[in-house]
C-alpha cells in the first residue's frame, strides 16, 4: 500500500487563481470592458457563422475559413471569460484541478488553432490573387474541409501532453496561481518536481506553430505583393490590396500580442506582473472581439449579406 501511495501523483483537489495580481482593487472595473468586448466577440462571431452558412454564395474557401476562425474564437474566448469575470466580480477563483487542465487545454490548442486558420487565410489569398483560375480546384471543398481538420488535429495533438505531463506531476502544498486564467506556465510553476521537460516542451509547441505559421504567412503576402505591384488593372490592385488589408489587420494584434505575452512570461522579468497578465487577457479577447468588425466591415458582400440577413428579421 505504501509503494502504491509513493507512486501516485500528489496533486491539490482545486486551485485559486487571483486574477490580475496588484490590480485586486481595479479589477472589478476591469471587468466592465471586458465584459463588454466578450458580447461583442460572442454576437459578432455567432453572426458571422450564421450568414456565412445560410447564404449558399458565401460557401467559398475565404470565407470557410472565416467561419473557422469565428469559432475557433468562441470557443477560445469563452474557455476563459466567464471564469475570469467570476473572479473580477465575485470573487470566485477556485477552479477545480481537472477543471484547470480543461481550461489549459482548451485555451492553448484553439490558439494554436486560430494560429493555423490564420496561415490557411493567408495561403487562401495567396492561390486566390496570384492563381486566380486555378483557385477553386486547388482549394476545393474537400482540400477546405482537410486543412481545417489538419489545423484542429495539430493543435490537439501538440496540447495534449501539455496537460498530460502536468497530470503526473506531484504539486507542492501552495495552490494559488497568479493569473486569471489556468495558463501552462502559471501552472508549472506550482509543480514540486523538475520542470524542464514541462518547460522545454511548453517552449517548442510556440516555436513550432509560431514560427511555421509566421513564415508560410509572411510569404504567402511576399509573393501576393509582388503580383499585385505587377498588376496593369488599378481597379483589380485596390480589390486584392483591400482584401489583404483586412487580413493583416487580424493578424497584426493575434501576432503581437501573442509574442509579447509570450517573451514577457519567460525573460520579461522586470515588466510588472499585472502588465504581463493584462496582455494576456487581451491577447485571447481583443482578436476575437475585432475579426468579425473588421471582416464584417471591409469585406463588401459579407457586409451586404449581413445588411440582408437583418432586413429579413425585421419582415
Amino acid at each position: 500500500m505504501s509503494s502504491l501511495n509513493s507512486t501516485t501523483p500528489s496533486q491539490p483537489p482545486s486551485f485559486l487563481l487571483l486574477g490580475i495580481p496588484g490590480l485586486e482593487k481595479e479589477q472589478f472595473w476591469i471587468a466592465f470592458p471586458f465584459c463588454i468586448m466578450y458580447a461583442i466577440a460572442v454576437l459578432g462571431n455567432i453572426i458571422l457563422l450564421i450568414v456565412i452558412k445560410t447564404e449558399s454564395s458565401l460557401h467559398e474557401p475565404m470565407y470557410l475559413f472565416l467561419a473557422m476562425l469565428a469559432f475557433t474564437d468562441l470557443v477560445l474566448s469563452t474557455s476563459m471569460l466567464p471564469k475570469m469575470l467570476a473572479i473580477f466580480w465575485w470573487g470566485s477563483g477556485e477552479i477545480g484541478f481537472v477543471s484547470c487542465l480543461v481550461q489549459l487545454f482548451f485555451v492553448h490548442s484553439f490558439s494554436a488553432v486560430e494560429s493555423g486558420v490564420l496561415m490557411a487565410m493567408a495561403l487562401d489569398r495567396y492561390f486566390a490573387i496570384c492563381y486566380p483560375l486555378r483557385h477553386s480546384s486547388i482549394l476545393s471543398m474537400p482540400v477546405v474541409t482537410a486543412l481545417g481538420n489538419l489545423v484542429l488535429l495539430r493543435g490537439v495533438l501538440m496540447v495534449s501532453p501539455m496537460c498530460f505531463l502536468l497530470h503526473r506531476k506531484d504539486f507542492c502544498q501552495h495552490r494559488v496561481i497568479s493569473h486569471s486564467y489556468c495558463e501552462h506556465m502559471a501552472v508549472v510553476k506550482l509543480v514540486c518536481e523538475d520542470t524542464r521537460v514541462n518547460a522545454i516542451y511548453g517552449i517548442l509547441v510556440v516555436l513550432a506553430v509560431a514560427v511555421f505559421d509566421i513564415t508560410v504567412i509572411v510569404v504567402s503576402y511576399t509573393m501576393i505583393l509582388r503580383v499585385v505591384l505587377r498588376l496593369t488593372s488599378s481597379e483589380y490592385q485596390h480589390k486584392a490590396i483591400s482584401t489583404c488589408v483586412s487580413h493583416i489587420c487580424v493578424i497584426l494584434p493575434c501576432y503581437v500580442s501573442a509574442l509579447f505575452s509570450f517573451l514577457t512570461h519567460r525573460f520579461g522579468h522586470s515588466i510588472p506582473q499585472h502588465i504581463h497578465i493584462l496582455v494576456a487577457n487581451l491577447y485571447l479577447l481583443v482578436p476575437p472581439t475585432l475579426n468579425p468588425i473588421i471582416y464584417g466591415v471591409r469585406t463588401k458582400q459579407l457586409r451586404d449579406k449581413i445588411v440582408v440577413l437583418f432586413q429579413r428579421k425585421r419582415i
